[in-house]
């Protein structure tokens, strides 16, 4: 731009020359080549419909996490810039009539050129080295410790979201987002949005306790909850980020149709409403913050001028289109209690207006909270404050009565006078501990003043109760006039209860809301690949995964329980009404119940309890007569007693009276059954066997309907007698005198003695049975139970 003579013998100089003029030259013609209409590929006349459908399908083409291209990440850079130019009129009208890539740039500012340059620039970070001072000083006043985030900002994300930036010293590609930055925190912060810095170099508890572990990171935190930043760093995507934060439900749409039911609403959520008026298609931004701060006190509803279905409720209420508007409206659906308008609705003002207007005029006293900002305790003469507070029902009957005390409320606004009311059966502690006289007659008004926080108060009751007449009327504004004469009016003291809290949400709801959060939380570290916080979930879950699948596994491939059965360890017996006193318990695992469970063996029971009974399943059947059958179950109870905690093992008894032809044909069955049961019988028996039938009492079978096979049990007498007889299956001379002696005496009935003394060895038996080292005798089928033995 300025003239300079070369020298021609100088070509050395001549060429560092032309160096300079190219990099004095105007840096607008390096930013011109970036043209956000090209970028998206729409016309300089696209609508603003058609710009955004163009960003959404290539930024869904281009995004990082899905295109896997190289130059993905800067094209997704550009068309995030260049949506973010052509989506706000004022920035997309200064680029086409200069040309100008930044809201602030003024036209041929030389540094912005610069700035594009730079972005586009990678270096070595490791050349340069930058002291502590070299920190943005912007950024000090929003730095963050760990006791002040626990105890400022954590409980303050209750009330605002928090958009926060991970950096440190050495981190230089923090460079590149620190003009996007700071403009977003001066639009953000302005509406309400909390800001803070945390150097992961200097506050690394509270970096770990975020869960960032990198630089740079933008996160965002509320209600305690932190949820990370995952796209390009550009103004618009952060505004939308802090957006997404929010509750998605807080601001209710309103129509023609919807705006009687939203306003008439006051009674059941207690709150005031406020209705919101503009003519942008989504509700602005400022509003959604200013609806999630006062949630807990406010409803919010939002109108759009914009659309031809809400000209009636705009028309009803006259409100203004050429700016926005908000209608606060208490218990008069009619009538708003209070207007705000201005065209640049600033966040200041908008908490003073609802913060003003934050309670209804009467309203209900539904938790603790609300009676302590509602009536605080006093803590100068000068600031009292007195509650007249109205106990009442919900019940038709007292409409008339509670409506009159809200009219009398509207006419008097001292100060000093806050009105309220209770229903008894929501709040009944705190009614019963005001109502001294339990025959006192609802509604009643109470008249209190709050001395302490742990409740203890003064207070008076207006005799006669309320029901809204003008008598009653006319004498509580002479005791409220005769209160402000005489503060000693309050005679009565008491100390009130906590109250119920009527909103708390039910564990159900708690919990599920819970559940959605942590599945989102999880979902999303799937979907960014946030493997650091995600591995001790998933090294739980494939654990839990490996233990389940090893158990089926063993399970399906494990042999049946009776083949080899482990053997039983003495371990001390528990009580038992038919159990031994003191004897020693043989099973190896302890019984779940004080008592055995013994069913009788018929033909209803007998296919599910034998032919059907389950692969590794045994019914050990005690075989009894009408004449022994509580002597030997009460016997049979106490010797299997200890036997009883075996999942395997099922306890029957079957009547051999009734069953006689059953049992003989299972032994027919098993020939070495009927040897080992009678050896030389048949030379005892000749020439009777038609009237000799075989005493089968006191025998039990250990059947195995799966496998077709059954152990046998004989009777041993031990007792007077032991000294003469040993075991049934070690000495068959002792058996054969047992057998001739019970065919003898028992023949038409058993001894006590006898009948007692049967079982004496069956423990030991069961034992065997458990080891699996008894003789298993098989059948090719069970036997029909069908038929009965007639009695002969």
């Amino acid at each position: 731009r300025w003239p300079i003579k070369l020298a021609a013998s100088e070509p050395v100089k001549m060429k560092a020359l032309l160096l300079l003029l190219v990099l004095a030259a105007d840096p607008l013609v390096g930013a011109s080549d970036v043209d956000p209409y090209r970028v998206l590929g729409v016309s300089r006349r696209a609508s603003q419909a058609e710009i955004k459908k163009a960003y959404k399908q290539l930024a869904r083409e281009w995004h990082p996490d899905k295109n896997k291209d190289p130059k993905a990440e800067d094209m997704f850079i550009k068309i995030s810039k260049s949506y973010e130019i052509l989506s706000n009129e004022e920035r997309r009208a200064n680029y086409d009539q200069y040309g100008q890539m930044e809201e602030n740039q003024r036209p041929h500012q030389p540094h912005q050129g610069f700035h594009s340059f730079h972005s586009s620039f990678h270096f070595d970070e490791s050349f340069f080295h930058f002291s502590r001072s070299g920190r943005d000083f912007a950024d000090s006043k929003y730095m963050l410790h760990f006791a002040q985030f626990n105890s400022e900002v954590l409980p303050d994300s209750y009330q605002r979201p928090y958009l926060i930036k991970i950096t440190s010293e050495w981190c230089f590609t923090c460079i590149h987002m620190e003009p996007v930055w700071k403009e977003t925190v001066q639009e953000l912060e302005a509406l309400g949005v909390g800001i803070g810095v945390v150097d992961i170099g200097y506050e690394r508890r509270l970096a770990n306790q975020l869960g960032a572990h990198r630089t740079p990171s933008i996160l965002g935190l509320i209600n305690g909850k932190v949820t990370f930043f995952h796209y390009a760093v550009v103004r618009e995507h952060l505004r939308q980020f802090v957006e997404s934060l929010l509750p998605q439900r807080q601001v209710e749409k309103v129509m023609d149709s919807s705006y009687r039911q939203f306003l008439d609403r006051w009674p059941e959520e207690n709150k005031p409403s406020v209705l919101m008026f503009d003519r942008r298609a989504e509700t602005p931004l400022l509003f959604k913050l200013a609806a999630f701060a006062y949630k807990d006190y406010v409803r919010f509803g939002y109108v759009d001028q914009g659309l031809t279905e809400t000209t009636e409720v705009q028309r009803r209420f006259s409100v203004n289109t050429l700016a926005p508007t908000m209608l606060l409206f208490k218990e008069n659906a009619e009538k708003p209690a209070d207007v705000i308008q201005a065209r640049a609705m600033k966040r200041p003002i908008v908490d003073e207006f609802i913060s003003n207007n934050r309670f209804l005029q009467v309203p209900r006293l539904v938790n603790q909270k609300l009676f302590d900002e509602l009536c605080p305790v006093k803590q100068f003469h000068r600031r009292r404050k007195y509650c007249v507070l109205l106990i009442t029902s919900e019940d038709d009957a007292f409409t008339s009565g509670n409506s009159a005390f809200r009219s009398f409320a509207a006419s008097n606004t001292k100060e000093v006078l806050r009105f309220a009311y209770v229903y008894q059966h929501q709040q009944k502690p705190l009614c019963d501990t005001l109502l001294q006289d339990r025959n006192t007659i609802l509604p009643q008004v109470v008249i209190l003043e709050r001395r302490s926080a742990a409740g203890k108060v003064v207070y008076k009751e207006v005799m006669g109760g309320w029901n809204g007449s003008e008598e009653d009327q006319r004498l509580l504004q002479e005791e409220l006039e005769l209160l402000q004469k005489e503060p000693a009016f309050l005679s009565l003291e008491v100390t009130l209860p906590e109250l119920n809290n009527e909103l708390a949400a039910m564990f159900l709801i708690r919990w599920m809301n819970t559940a959605y959060d942590y599945v989102s939380q999880l979902y999303l570290d799937v979907l960014y690949s946030n493997w650091r916080e995600m591995m001790p979930i998933l090294s739980l879950i494939f654990s839990a995964l490996f233990i389940l699948c090893g158990t089926v596994i063993i399970q399906a491939f494990s042999e049946p329980g009776e083949e080899k059965p482990s053997k039983p360890k003495p371990k001390e017996p528990p009580p038992t009404s038919a159990g031994p006193d003191g004897a020693e318990s043989s099973s190896s695992r302890p019984p779940k119940k004080n008592f055995v469970e013994v069913t009788e063996l018929t033909d209803i029971t007998y296919i599910s309890n034998l032919v059907r009974l389950k692969p590794g399943h045994i019914n050990v059947v005690l075989v009894l007569s009408n004449a022994a059958k509580q002597a030997l179950l009460k016997k049979f109870a106490k010797e299997v007693f200890s036997f009883s905690g075996t999942q395997t093992l099922h306890y029957s008894f079957l009547n051999v009276d009734k069953h006689q032809r059953w049992m003989d044909s299972l032994l027919e069955l098993s020939p070495e059954a009927i040897l080992a049961e009678q050896p030389g019988e048949e030379d005892d028996d000749e020439g009777g066997a038609d009237d000799y039938r075989r005493d089968y009492t006191g025998h039990v079978l250990a059947l195995n309907g799966h496998k077709k096979y059954f152990c046998l049990f004989k009777p041993v007498f031990t007792g007077e007698e032991a000294e003469s007889s040993r075991s049934s299956d070690e000495d068959g001379g002792a058996r054969s005198r047992s057998r001739s002696r019970s065919r003898s005496s028992s023949r038409s009935r058993s001894t006590t003695i006898q009948i007692h003394h049967k079982l004496d060895r069956l423990s030991l038996w069961m034992e065997r049975l458990m080891e699996g080292t008894l003789p298993r005798h098989y059948v090719p089928s069970w036997p029909g139970l069908d038929k009965i033995t007639p009695e002969g």
